[in-house]
């Protein structure tokens, strides 16, 4: 299982790099995790976006979902192989407590909405996938995917305050992707975290390691890094950049 980071800042692009989106692979399945702005253009560079097999949205915040309409757009106009063939429809997984922006996944023969619930377990391609809901001021799912084949587990926070449920959700996973807008001294905000938090749920949980994303544009973050470290100290602790590839 292949993890790269296409965006990771928070609320809005920055610096040539985009807001949050990740490309999730295995066995050739391509799973592309929120579309935030600038996202279609960073996913050029892994991945022509005719090929990918399925996108998979936590919430219907701009910064998630920004390129989403771009990307329809992609698969209605752009042809395959030089021969003329339409991309197949795609599948655009999201949660239907929001209906007005839970409708606009479809596009007629282009791309297919389809809702998931939080407790029911989702299968999509070599994934498992279990659902969360967060602490956000909209609905919002954290994902903990498994990959069935080998039973490596990737956990995403999406956006949260702190949750002692994140603890059992991300028990033991391989790698923890969360939400860090905040340098400590913010902690119990009711719409993100902070790097403290983030490093207790991943120590209390046994995550292996331990990403942070959602990155704020001001302050210093290798500062937000350390704070991180200094709460977990075993804990391997890495910040999201573009085209950060992981092997899980």
């Amino acid at each position: 299982m292949q993890l790269t980071v296409l965006g990771y800042w928070g609320g809005y692009p920055t610096k040539n790099e985009g807001t949050s989106s990740y490309l999730l692979e295995s066995q050739g399945f391509h799973l592309l995790i929120d579309a935030g702005s600038a996202s279609l253009i960073s996913l050029e560079n892994h991945l022509d976006p005719l090929n990918l097999d399925a996108v998979l949205l936590t919430h219907y915040h701009q910064d998630h979902i920004a390129d989403v309409g771009v990307l329809q757009y992609t698969r209605q106009l752009k042809r395959m192989d030089h021969d003329e063939r339409r991309a197949p429809i795609l599948p655009i997984y999201g949660h239907q407590e929001d209906q007005e922006n839970f409708q606009r996944l479809t596009m007629e023969r282009v791309t297919e909405g389809i809702g998931y619930q939080e407790e029911e377990p989702l299968t999509v391609g070599p994934f498992g996938i279990q659902f969360m809901k967060t602490l956000h001021p909209v609905p919002c799912f954290a994902l903990r995917i498994t990959e069935e084949s080998t039973g490596k587990v990737f956990v995403f926070t999406a956006d949260s305050g702190y949750l002692p449920e994140f603890i059992p959700f991300s028990q033991d996973a391989d790698v923890l992707l969360a939400d860090t807008n905040f340098f400590e001294g913010m902690e119990n905000h009711r719409v993100h975290m902070t790097s403290i938090e983030v490093a207790r749920i991943a120590k209390e949980a046994n995550v292996k390691k331990l990403i942070l994303t959602h990155l704020p544009q001001e302050g210093d973050l290798e500062l937000l890094k350390a704070q991180a470290v200094n709460e977990a100290p075993d804990l391997p602790v890495i910040l999201a950049e573009k085209d950060l590839v992981i092997q899980i």
